[in-house]
């Protein structure tokens, strides 16, 4: 599976406005509740498991890319969101530059292999200069979604 077939309407923020990481990390599980990508009594566990795996190690890539991800129990189907951020956030990324395109997995438990399919597809595409600059320059969650369909 790859990661366009699990982003769904609802799941995209453009330039969201948050000061730091973890308050990007509270409002992209807030969309995903509200979307009803996650449930809403997985809410609070979602965002400890983001915040927890992010305290442990950053999951700040290179190039502006970073990739929270965390397992839940309780979690039907993978989850997926992102966040595009032009401006940039910081986010302890490996090369030290800020993030500005965040893609966010929530997986269950027992589908690690799905996960690490979509983990796959992800870094292949955002790997890729031009399409990190075609996400970076779309205007709505329509121009991403569709961005994301095209592979």
């Amino acid at each position: 599976m790859t990661f366009a077939q699990h982003l769904q309407e609802g799941t995209v923020l453009i330039n969201p406005i948050a000061g730091d990481k973890w308050t990007l990390l509270e409002q992209i599980v807030e969309n995903l509740s509200t979307s009803g990508t996650i449930p809403q009594q997985l809410r609070h566990v979602a965002l400890e498991a983001l915040v927890a795996r992010e305290k442990n190690l950053s999951t700040g890539m290179e190039d502006g890319v970073a990739v929270p991800h965390a397992a839940l129990a309780g979690l039907e189907s993978l989850s997926c969101g992102i966040a595009i951020l032009p401006q940039g956030l910081e986010f302890d990324s490996l090369d030290g530059k800020p993030a500005r395109v965040v893609v966010t997995l929530l997986v269950p438990l027992d589908k690690k292999l799905e996960h690490l399919r979509v983990l796959t597809d992800v870094a292949r595409k955002l790997g890729e200069p031009a399409f990190r600059e075609k996400i970076l320059l779309a205007k709505n969650e329509h121009e991403v979604l569709a961005l994301w369909a095209e592979g």
